[in-house]
C-alpha cells in the first residue's frame, strides 16, 4: 500500500533547562505501527499523549509542577505526507504560535522555521490550516445548522479532528462519550465523521466553496512566487544558477584550516635548532623586566618622599614660629598705683613670706618686687603648652634621616636606569640574533600562511553568499510547493465532484461499515452475550438493544474502544480524510487496574485479545497507519512494541516522564 496521506507522529522532546526527555516512536528510522507507552499510576504515560496534542495544536498542555519546573519548549517531531516536520511550541503559559521547520529533532535546522498562530484556526497562516491540508481537508466550512441552507459556517479546526485521533482517558467509558450533554459537540463530532468519509449534506456545494477557495490561495500563491522570482532575478540572479553548494564551501575553509596547522607544525620543526637561541633571550627578556621594575620602584619612592620632606620643612618653619610666641616680647609693667582707689602706692608689690603684699594671695616661688602678671609668668607641669625645643629637635631628626635616605635615592638612580638599558640592550641583541636564526626557516611559512589567510577570507565569502542563495532557493521552492499543493488539492476536489454520488446513500454505507467493524471487535475481545451490536445513524453504539450509556462502566471501556477503532480502521481502510494516526489512553480503565472494577466484564474479557487484533490489523489491512496506546501493564506479547516503560521508582529508572524529578505528582494521572 502507497503510504497514507497525514500526520504520523516519530519523536516528542521537552527541552529543559539543563536536559532534554525523549519518547521515541521510530525503529530503524521508521514509524512504528505500534507505540506502548507502559508504566506505573502518575508517571507521565498521559502527559506524553497530551504533549503530543499540544504540539498539534491543542490549547493546554500538562502543568504538573515538576514540568513547569523542568520543561521549557515543546518540540514534536512528525511526518506531514511522508516528510518530516518539527513543531516547536514553548511551555508554561499555552503559547498562541507554533514554529514549524523541516528536519528532525537532531539535524541542523536546513531551512528557517515558519511562524503559524494557534488561533483563529481557520487563518491560512495557522498551525491547523497546515495539518488540515495534509489531511485532505483543507478549506473544510462546517454549517452551523445542516438543516438550513442559509446557516453561518464556521472553519474546520485540527482540534475538532483530534476526536477521531485521540481517545483520552475521561473518555473512555464516559457516558457522555458522544458529547451528549453538549449539542453543539456532539453535532459538530457528526459534521466532523461526514467530512472525514466525504458523505456530509451539501457535499456539492461544499466541495465548489472548497475549490473556490482553495482557487483563491491558488492564485495569491502564485502571485507571490512570481514576486519572489522577480526579486532574486533582480537582486541575486546567482541564486538561480547551479552554484556551489555550501557544502562545498565548507570543505574547502575545513581543508584551508587543516593546512594552516600543517603549516604551524612544520613551522616549529624547523626552528626547533633554535631552543638554546629562545631559552637566552627569554632569560634576557627576564632580567630587563627586572631591572626596569627596580628603575621603576626607585623612582616611585623618590616622588613620593620628595614632598614628605619639603612638609617636615615646612614643620620646623611653624614650630620656630611658636616658639617665639611663647617668649615676652615687650618688659613686664611694674604696679605702681592702687587697683582699687587708684592712688598711688607708697611702695611696689612684694612677695611677703610667699604671699602677696597687696592682696595676701599665696604666691609660688617670686622672690623681690612683684611687676605685673609675674604670678603667671612661668610654664607649669600640666599646663597644656607645647614643649617647643623637644618637637624642634624631633623634626629635625626625621628631616636629617629622609634627607639622607633621598640622597641615597637619587644616587643610585643613575647606575639603575644604566642597569635597565643594558639588560634591555641585551633582550634586544638576543632576539636579533634569534630572528636572524630563523627567519630564513620562518620566511617560507610565513608567506604560504598569507595566502592561506588571505583564500579563507574568499572562501568565508563565497560561503556566505552561497548561504544567502540557499536560503533564496528553500523561499522559492517553499512557494512553489504551495502552488503545486493548491493545485493537488484543487485536481483532487475536482475528481471527487465528478464523481459525487448521492451523500445520503453513501452515508448509510459508511455507518454500516463502521457498525459491522463494531460488531466485530465487540466479538474478538469475547464481550459477554454480545447480541445485535451496531451504530446508529446519529453514531450512537449500542449492544443487546441498549444504548451504551446502559452498560456497566467496564462494559462501557469497550464499547467507546470498539466505537473508536471501528471509524478509525474503516477511515484508513477506505482512504478517508483522517490523520493517520490513533492515540488511545488507558484502555483497561475499569478492567482490573484501579477505580470500579466491573468484575464480570474483567472476567471476560482478556486485554490480550485487544492488543491481538491491534498486531492483526496492523500487519494487514492497517500497515501504513499508526497506533500510540498508553497502559498501565500491557500484555507480554507486545513487549517489542513498548518504546518507554516508566517505574516509578528510583532504583529502576526511568522513573517518570521527567526522569530526573522524583517527586510525586501534585495531580495525579487519571490512569485507572
Amino acid at each position: 500500500m502507497e503510504p497514507l496521506p497525514g500526520i504520523r507522529i516519530r519523536r516528542l522532546r521537552l527541552v529543559g533547562m539543563e536536559r532534554s526527555y525523549d519518547v521515541d516512536f521510530t525503529a530503524d528510522q521508521r514509524v512504528r505501527n505500534l507505540s506502548v507507552i507502559a508504566g506505573a499510576f502518575s508517571s507521565g504515560k498521559t502527559a506524553v499523549l497530551e504533549f503530543i496534542a499540544y504540539g498539534l495544536g491543542a490549547k493546554r498542555h500538562p502543568r504538573h509542577q515538576e514540568v513547569l519546573r523542568r520543561v521549557r519548549s515543546c518540540l514534536l517531531e512528525v511526518e506531514l505526507s511522508g516528510e518530516p516536520h518539527v513543531i516547536e511550541r514553548s511551555v508554561g503559559e499555552p503559547s498562541k504560535v507554533a514554529f514549524v521547520r523541516r528536519g528532525t529533532v537532531d539535524t541542523q535546522p536546513a531551512s528557517r522555521a515558519e511562524s503559524r498562530t494557534i488561533d483563529p484556526p481557520g487563518a491560512q497562516e495557522s498551525l491547523s490550516s497546515l495539518l488540515l491540508s495534509h489531511c485532505k481537508l483543507a478549506g473544510v466550512q462546517l454549517r452551523e445548522a445542516p438543516t438550513n441552507s442559509e446557516s453561518r459556517t464556521d472553519p474546520l479546526s485540527f482540534r475538532d479532528v483530534m476526536w477521531l485521533a485521540f481517545l483520552p482517558n475521561e473518555r473512555v467509558a464516559d457516558k457522555n462519550f458522544l458529547f451528549e450533554n453538549d449539542y453543539m459537540r456532539k453535532h459538530k463530532l457528526r459534521q466532523v465523521v461526514d467530512v472525514a468519509f466525504g458523505v456530509h449534506d451539501d457535499r456539492a456545494v461544499e466541495l465548489g466553496q472548497r475549490i473556490q477557495e482553495l482557487g483563491g490561495r491558488l492564485n495569491r500563491a502564485k502571485a507571490e512566487l512570481a514576486a519572489a522570482r522577480a526579486f532574486v532575478v533582480e537582486q541575486a540572479p546567482a541564486a538561480l544558477n547551479n552554484a556551489p553548494a555550501p557544502a562545498v564551501h565548507e570543505r574547502e575553509l575545513a581543508d584551508i584550516t587543516s593546512r594552516l596547522r600543517e603549516l604551524d607544525r612544520r613551522a616549529q620543526a624547523g626552528t626547533e635548532f633554535a631552543a638554546q637561541l629562545r631559552s637566552q633571550h627569554k632569560a634576557a627578556a627576564e632580567i630587563s623586566r627586572r631591572a626596569a621594575a627596580v628603575l621603576r620602584d626607585c623612582e616611585t619612592q623618590l616622588q613620593r618622599l620628595m614632598p614628605l620632606r619639603a612638609q617636615y620643612a615646612d614643620d620646623l618653619l611653624k614650630l620656630g614660629m611658636l616658639g617665639e610666641a611663647q617668649q615676652q616680647l615687650f618688659a613686664p609693667l611694674s604696679v605702681t598705683t592702687c587697683p582699687a582707689c587708684l592712688n598711688r602706692l607708697s611702695a611696689a608689690p612684694t612677695a611677703d613670706n610667699g604671699r602677696c603684699s597687696l592682696c595676701r594671695h599665696e604666691l609660688g616661688a617670686q622672690e623681690g618686687v612683684l611687676v605685673l602678671g609675674a604670678a603667671d609668668a612661668g610654664s607649669q607641669p600640666g599646663d597644656g603648652r607645647v614643649d617647643v625645643k623637644a618637637e624642634t629637635r624631633s623634626t629635625k631628626a626625621r628631616l636629617k634621616e629622609i634627607s639622607s635616605y633621598i640622597d641615597e635615592l637619587g644616587a643610585s638612580l643613575a647606575p639603575l636606569k644604566l642597569q635597565a638599558e643594558d639588560a634591555a640592550l641585551r633582550e634586544e641583541e638576543a632576539a636579533a640574533a634569534l630572528d636572524a636564526a630563523t627567519s630564513p626557516s620562518v620566511s617560507p611559512f610565513l608567506a604560504a600562511r598569507d595566502d592561506l589567510h588571505r583564500r579563507r577570507e574568499q572562501v568565508l565569502r563565497q560561503l556566505e553568499r552561497a548561504e544567502s542563495a540557499v536560503k533564496l532557493r528553500e523561499g522559492l521552492t517553499k512557494r512553489a510547493d504551495a502552488v503545486e499543493r493548491h493545485e493537488t488539492d484543487i485536481a483532487r476536489l475536482r475528481e471527487e465532484l465528478a464523481r459525487l454520488g448521492d451523500a445520503s446513500h453513501d452515508r448509510d454505507r459508511v455507518i454500516a461499515k463502521i457498525s459491522t467493524r463494531y460488531g466485530e471487535l465487540l466479538r474478538a475481545w469475547r464481550y459477554p452475550k454480545v447480541s445485535t451490536p451496531f451504530i446508529k445513524t446519529d453514531l450512537t453504539p449500542f449492544v443487546r438493544g441498549e444504548p451504551y450509556q446502559e452498560a456497566s462502566s467496564g462494559a462501557r471501556t469497550l464499547l467507546t474502544l470498539a466505537w473508536q477503532l471501528a471509524v478509525f480502521e474503516i477511515a484508513v481502510e477506505e482512504g478517508a480524510a483522517h490523520p493517520g494516526f490513533l492515540m488511545i489512553d488507558s484502555p483497561q480503565k475499569n478492567l482490573g487496574h484501579g477505580g470500579t472494577l466491573d468484575t464480570v466484564i474483567a472476567d471476560a474479557v482478556a486485554i490480550g485479545d485487544f492488543y491481538q487484533h491491534l498486531s492483526r490489523w496492523l500487519a494487514d489491512r492497517g500497515s501504513c497507519a499508526q497506533l500510540i496506546v498508553a497502559d498501565n501493564s500491557p500484555p507480554p506479547a507486545v513487549e517489542d512494541s513498548v518504546v518507554v516503560r516508566y517505574s516509578r521508582n528510583e532504583d529502576r529508572p526511568p522513573y517518570g516522564l521527567i526522569e530526573d524529578e522524583a517527586s510525586a505528582d501534585e495531580e495525579a494521572e487519571a490512569d485507572l
